[in-house]
């Protein structure tokens, strides 16, 4: 391009979900929206939490904040940040670049202290401890010492390609053990209509297997119709 670009733009209207649509997600297993959209919605795998001893909480929801900085960059994230509402989950796109931290420990002590819900990276992040210390649930690709840039150009308050995902500020983004799940603005209420009738199946079949259940219906039902069969 002849011009260059602004080093940082943000979006001013974005959407956001209700509170109410946000508290249906409270304590949701990923797994039970990866049921609800046709068994798809996660992150790569690649992405996991920072901690899983006990150091920091294991689950977040909340409303996307999309933060899409190039690969090794941050301004971006800070643009976030700074805009970033109580309850948002910071989702910073670095497109996949690693061994170059996309977060570190006063990002994450800036995010808990604005009151941000998780963050979430497909790059990695650095100051472990510290990252520990500020308390705010992360998932990330890795950990990396070296240091990032804040040059730009990023853009705040748009999308981006997280995990082999595109991600829109408003999208509801839910992550626990398992990984990080995103749920599109446009199936929110779609989704949360299926959570109950979710639950009670996942209830149902917990409750079977404890009290011994172990058939598999479906292999049963193949090798009487002949669709599978057995051999010597």
């Amino acid at each position: 391009m002849i011009e260059e670009p602004a080093k940082l733009t943000i979006r001013a209207t974005i959407n956001r979900p209700t509170q109410a649509q946000i508290d249906a997600f409270k304590n949701i297993p990923t797994g039970f929206l990866c049921d609800a959209m046709d068994g798809q919605g996660a992150l790569c795998t690649s992405i996991q939490p920072v901690c899983i001893d006990g150091g920091l909480p294991l689950h977040t929801h909340g409303p996307a904040l999309v933060a899409d900085n190039g690969p090794a960059e941050i301004l971006a994230t800070m643009g976030a940040i700074h805009i970033a509402q109580p309850g948002d989950v910071i989702v910073a796109a670095v497109h996949g670049h690693t061994n170059c931290p996309a977060a570190g420990d006063r990002f994450c002590g800036m995010m808990k202290n604005k009151g941000v819900a998780g963050f979430i990276t497909d790059g990695q992040m650095r100051d472990y401890p510290g990252i520990v210390a500020a308390g705010l649930p992360a998932w990330c690709a890795g950990l990396s010492p070296n240091s990032p840039y804040s040059n730009g150009p990023g853009k705040v308050g748009f999308g981006a390609v997280v995990g082999g995902r595109h991600v829109e500020t408003g999208d509801m983004i839910v992550a626990d053990r398992d990984g990080v799940v995103v749920v599109p603005f446009a199936m929110i209420d779609a989704v949360i209509a299926q959570l109950a009738a979710i639950q009670e199946l996942e209830d149902t079949l917990d409750a079977k297997v404890q009290n011994g259940f172990c058939e598999m219906a479906k292999v049963q039902a193949m090798l009487e119709d002949g669709t599978a069969k057995l051999v010597s």
